[in-house]
């Protein structure tokens, strides 16, 4: 076998979203990395819609940033259009949202990591992995070269023997016109793991020459483009609207006369699909008794002549496509540049990762995007960005980075994969979060940051920028907590404009924390010196205190149980009165704290209870770790 003469630290293998912050986050933190691609033009191509962000996906990227990763700078350098959603709503469930230059978005990518040292980017298949004693040793390529590293990060995304399917017509492909990658799945089955199949799917591409917007009700973006980095000072590119139409009932009725030539209810696809983005057959099947689905039109880039056609996915024949597409208002003389397509793929149960996303089956190995399960760039992005922070650590033995549940939405993903598992793709959602109050947007730095300066992946310049904020922020809070309002006059005068009273002395902050009042009104009334973020974190402070307290509370609670870590060597069978389905479970998943084996699917407050009484025998007879 052809051996490559260079020995690299890390390789990555796969570059979409996962793959590019993975690699990333290695190579800065010192390691020698390579990162493998089938084709190098389409690093961090949006296979799917040409966004970042949404619901709780925002917020992701809002920790991925404060970490120091790349998604946020990306996509605000390559946006076409922002918006925040929820802006009517508490900060809690806020979430940023921008459409991208896909084309843009891709080759900035591209240009940061080659431009990145201590990185080699390299087009090429790679067909299987090197193992020895159930530890990693490199990768093989298909020119059977083998690739020698301490460690890999594989991020496959929807490559592993990819099944494309558009009716009964169906084929190997990663994405459309890419190669599936076949040689890797059976060499993950050779090593031990247990393969499954997931189904996903995405819309139709349109030739923006044959939509009549006139028809269609526009969707511009906020006023202030706000960004997604905290480093991002303001957005450049032009921004676009987007379009708005609906499906009808001759849509649902072309839909329900072809159902039976749906390769999905045909039962020629057997993967699971997602059920928070379904097709529009499912739609129209699940739901018969909505007269319409809403269907967004999002530009593909500022010089794209494609149109994205968001919520309009499919895996109908072409036929049956082009006629419903064709009914819909706006689009009665539209033309397909790409049809829509469902495709199937291999995944791994991600029960059988660590926290680190370092796989329990060999030494070495680290999974991160749709390998595991889940759907969406950001997720992918965020796991591959702790996978590569893990796996830079793991060289020279240093302690592990686990993000908790109440730290991030990272830590709220990973915890639900790696004890839960999925029967699903998994996409990240708010209510998911039980500490969601803590996991706002807007707070991400003051959560991460310090991480992120410590691992090396946050500069210097932008860690004392934010020091300084949040210097500023407890100062401020101070000031205003220490500042008399007394209804006079003047400060009446004032608080009318705000269609708000006052009749007794209060403090600046216990007037802020009322609903008629923000923190422009404190401004007007006892002047300010803070930045617009520094201002908005004591404004939210203020409001959500006695809520932010309780959450507080709650989160020391569950610290509590975090800390009591269960021994690695812990016998599960010796549990007295555990029952065999938990034993199973525990054995197969063997969490590291007790807070996990709660979270185990199933699990029941009787079977914790009793590992729970197991464990502080360990312990108090000087086991190891049990506290």
């Amino acid at each position: 076998m052809l051996v490559y003469d260079k020995f690299y630290d890390v390789i990555v293998v796969g570059a979409g979203h996962a793959g590019c912050e993975a690699a990333l986050a290695a190579a800065r933190m010192g390691a020698s990395a390579a990162l493998f691609t089938i084709n190098v033009d389409n690093v961090a191509h949006m296979s799917c819609n040409p966004a970042i962000g949404g619901l709780a996906k925002g917020n992701i990227v809002k920790d991925i940033d404060a970490l120091g990763g790349e998604m946020g700078r990306n996509i605000d350098e390559t946006g076409i259009q922002f918006r925040v959603l929820n802006m009517k709503k508490g900060p809690a469930v806020r979430s940023s949202r921008a459409q991208a230059d896909k084309d843009l978005y891709k080759q900035r990518m591209q240009r940061v990591i080659m431009e990145q040292s201590g990185l080699d980017l390299k087009q090429g298949m790679v067909e299987g992995l090197s193992i020895e004693n159930g530890e990693i040793k490199g990768i093989i390529a298909d020119t059977g070269m083998l690739y020698r590293a301490k460690k890999v990060v594989l991020c496959t995304g929807t490559f592993l023997k990819g099944l494309i399917h558009i009716g009964d017509c169906n084929y190997p492909a990663g994405r459309m016109n890419e190669f599936a990658s076949v040689g890797m799945s059976d060499s993950l089955t050779k090593a031990g793991f247990r393969l499954e199949r997931l189904k996903t799917g995405t819309p139709a591409r349109l030739d923006v020459n044959t939509i009549d917007f006139s028809k269609l009700d526009t969707q511009h973006g906020d006023d202030f483009a706000k960004p997604f980095s905290f480093e991002t000072k303001e957005i450049t590119l032009p921004q676009l609207p987007c379009y708005v139409t609906y499906t009808n009932e001759k849509t649902h009725q072309i839909i329900r006369d072809n159902l039976h030539r749906s390769p999905l209810y045909g039962g020629v696809i057997k993967g699971i699909g997602p059920r928070y983005c379904p097709s529009i057959e499912d739609k129209v099947k699940k739901f018969p008794e909505k007269t319409r689905h809403q269907i967004f039109l999002e530009p593909e880039g500022l010089n794209s002549r494609e149109y994205y056609a968001n919520g309009f996915s499919s895996s109908l024949p072409i036929d049956v496509q082009i006629a419903m597409y064709r009914s819909v208002e706006g689009l009665e003389n539209v033309e397909f540049v790409r049809p829509a397509y469902a495709i199937e793929y291999d995944f791994v149960q991600p029960t059988g990762l660590f926290s680190t996303m370092e796989t329990k089956l060999v030494k070495g190995l680290y999974f991160a995007g749709q390998l595991n399960g889940t759907s969406g760039y950001e997720e992918a992005a965020a796991q591959g960005l702790i996978a590569g922070i893990n796996a830079a650590l793991a060289l020279n033995g240093s302690e592990p980075f686990i993000v908790g549940r109440e730290q991030s939405y990272i830590g709220v993903m990973i915890d639900d994969l790696v004890n839960k598992g999925v029967d699903e793709p998994y996409r990240m959602f708010t209510s998911r979060a039980e500490y969601r109050l803590q996991l706002r947007e807007d707070n991400a730095e003051y959560r991460l940051s310090d991480k992120g300066f410590e691992l090396g992946l946050i500069s210097k310049t932008r860690y004392e920028r934010f020091c300084t904020e949040r210097l500023a922020k407890e100062e401020e809070l101070t000031r205003l907590k220490n500042i008399r309002i007394t209804p006079s006059a003047e400060v009446l005068n004032v608080l009318a404009e705000y269609g708000g009273v006052l009749k007794n002395p209060v403090s600046a902050f216990e007037l802020l924390k009322r609903p008629e009042f923000d923190y422009s009104t404190i401004e007007k009334l006892c002047g300010s010196s803070v930045n617009e973020r520094v201002s908005e974190q004591v404004e939210i402070n203020a409001k959500y205190e006695g809520y932010i307290q309780r959450q507080e509370t709650e989160i020391e609670k569950f610290r509590r149980t975090e800390s009591v870590r269960i021994p690695d060597t812990i016998d599960y069978t010796s549990i007295i009165g555990l029952r065999r389905e938990y034993i199973d479970k525990l054995s197969s998943i063997r969490p590291a704290t007790l807070g996990q084996a709660a979270r185990i699917q199933g699990m029941t407050p009787a079977a914790v209870a009793l590992l729970h009484v197991h464990i502080s025998k360990i312990w108090k007879s000087g086991g190891n770790d049990a506290e």
